[in-house]
């Protein structure tokens, strides 16, 4: 076999990820807030990218030309306002003049003449005017900045180290109690253990006790504990309500969990009714005292689709403009530039600049426009499949996939998982995120359609919002009525749909029941008494 070099030509297809096509795939990922910071970026980098205003100007001309047709006066036939010299001045004068009243604006000129004259009159007490009310009092009222109504924020750890500073503990002490602070969670509570404290600082852990004590002992009640028991002796020490009895309840807060009242009430030797007040006493507490400190800012949730019922009975889908950035190219300006560099020689690396910034600003608002128009496409297609939830609610929500929705609409499933992730879409039904509409599919017990997840987990919320005390659902009554309702379900899957809503077992429930049924016996009985007496 003889080895030889020779040239080829050969053709081939690949799909090659170009960045501009990298960025457009993240742009369909992107919320409303993140697209936002995204192109306030690429406008600060790009000089040819400029916000568009022209929706802003358009609704600035309308209102003018709406004003001009009210008023029956042109620009040109407007009578020109001079300045008078002899205008009046008072609060009367300008009160019938401007039509309006400004009494809660500024002070009356009387107020002010009196005010004057006390000051006049009594240079000892400058402060009060007429009435006896302090000047510097009346005139805050009017001389308000946009600092009065600003909040000053404080953290959780600036607030324990100004408490500390008044302490007046010794240097070790404090030295201990500011490692301890700097080591609290955002909730206030401290998972550091204190052997680790004593062998880090070198200190013994006696005083690694004392100084978590003295913090302890700060504002809010409940900061720096170990665990959640602990936080609530705290608070219940301070309010000096821990007796023995609310002892054993924080002490065995597994209990309280299971609802577990019958042995709660032989560790505590409670009645009902008592125990029922303990309960409510120790809810009330905060099991998070650091999270009232937290100043990280709200995201509150806008919708990027509004859905509308139009006049002909069908579905209006509209995309909300406020949510979506305007932008456009600057022609004029990268026009000017253009042939400022053309006129310039030599300079390639400007040429170079100028090129990539013309052809980003073009890919973004491309991008940005094929962005809008497949979310709106999306939405449009489930919409079209969820109408009977549009009309009759969560219990007709049918099973949906993404490959279901991306067949219909000729789109790569990769993509309608983008689309719908973080985006939020407004319905007369509430606010739900677009992927809350893809749902499993439960099969029915007959022939008909199968059945949504969410349908099935809100009929099992139902059927168990709806239980008597001599009636408790177990999961798998809960199954035997789901059967007569059409839906074939397992009973895992009734316990998983059950503990995914945070809702306690039959057991734990029929306990609770008990309880609140025996205390609203007793309170009955009660009341009857004192009507007999």
């Amino acid at each position: 076999m003889v080895l030889a070099q020779k040239l080829s030509v050969r053709q081939n297809q690949s799909l090659v990820m170009t960045p501009q096509l990298s960025q457009s795939i993240k742009l369909l990922t992107m919320s409303n807030i993140e697209l936002a910071t995204f192109v306030e970026s690429e406008m600060e980098r790009n000089p040819f990218l400029v916000a568009d205003h022209r929706a802003d100007g358009v609704a600035e001309e309308a209102r003018e030309r709406n004003s001009e047709q009210n008023t029956g006066e042109t620009e040109e036939h407007r009578p020109s306002l001079t300045l008078q010299q002899d205008l009046e001045t008072s609060a009367q004068a300008l009160s019938e003049n401007l039509g309006t009243s400004i009494e809660n604006t500024f002070p009356d000129e009387q107020d002010y003449v009196r005010a004057k004259k006390t000051k006049n009159d009594d240079p000892h007490d400058s402060r009060l005017a007429s009435g006896g009310i302090p000047v510097s009092s009346r005139s805050s009222a009017h001389d308000q900045s946009v600092a009065d109504f600003t909040a000053d924020t404080i953290s959780l750890r600036d607030h324990l180290a100004s408490q500390l500073s008044l302490s007046g503990a010794n240097s070790e002490t404090m030295a201990i109690a500011h490692d301890i602070i700097d080591n609290l969670d955002e909730s206030g509570y401290l998972r550091v253990q204190l052997e680790d404290i004593s062998d880090r600082l070198g200190t013994s852990l006696e005083a690694v006790q004392k100084a978590l004590k003295l913090v302890q002992s700060f504002e809010p009640c409940g900061v720096g504990a170990r665990d959640l028991s602990e936080c609530l002796r705290l608070q219940l020490s301070e309010k000096g309500r821990l007796d023995p009895a609310m002892a054993a309840i924080v002490d065995n807060l597994d209990l309280l969990a299971k609802r577990d009242f019958h042995n709660l009430r032989q560790l505590t030797d409670l009645e009902i009714d008592d125990l029922h007040d303990a309960l409510l006493e120790i809810r009330a507490l905060d099991p998070k005292p650091g999270t009232s400190f937290d100043t990280a800012p709200v995201q509150h949730i806008v919708a990027d689709v509004f859905v509308r019922e139009a006049q002909d009975g069908s579905w209006a889908i509209e995309l909300n403009s406020e949510t979506l950035p305007r932008v456009l190219i600057n022609q004029t300006y990268a026009a000017e530039v253009s042939r400022a560099l053309n006129n310039s020689q030599g300079d390639a690396e400007g040429k170079t600049f100028l090129i990539d910034c013309v052809q980003s600003a073009n890919w973004l608002t491309r991008s940005l426009e094929q962005r809008a128009q497949t979310i709106l496409k999306v939405t449009a297609e489930i919409v079209k499949q969820q109408d009977a939830f549009l009309v009759h609610g969560v219990r007709q929500l049918k099973p949906l996939t993404l490959s279901t929705v991306a067949d219909a609409i000729d789109m790569h499933e990769s993509s309608v998982s983008r689309v719908t992730s973080n985006k939020y879409v407004m319905t007369p039904r509430g606010l739900f995120e677009l992927k809350y509409f893809f749902t499993a599919s439960i099969s029915a017990t007959t022939d008909s359609d199968a059945h949504s997840a969410e349908s099935v987990r809100d009929q099992i919320r139902d059927l168990i919002e709806n239980e008597t005390v001599a009636k408790v659902l177990s999961d798998d009554a809960i199954v035997a009525q789901l059967r007569l309702s059409g839906v074939d379900i397992a009973r895992r899957t009734v316990a998983k749909y059950r503990e995914a809503m945070h809702i306690p077992s039959s057991v734990q429930r029929r306990r609770e029941k008990r309880a609140l049924a025996s205390i609203a016996a007793t309170s009955a009985t009660e009341n009857v008494m004192e009507v007999t007496r």
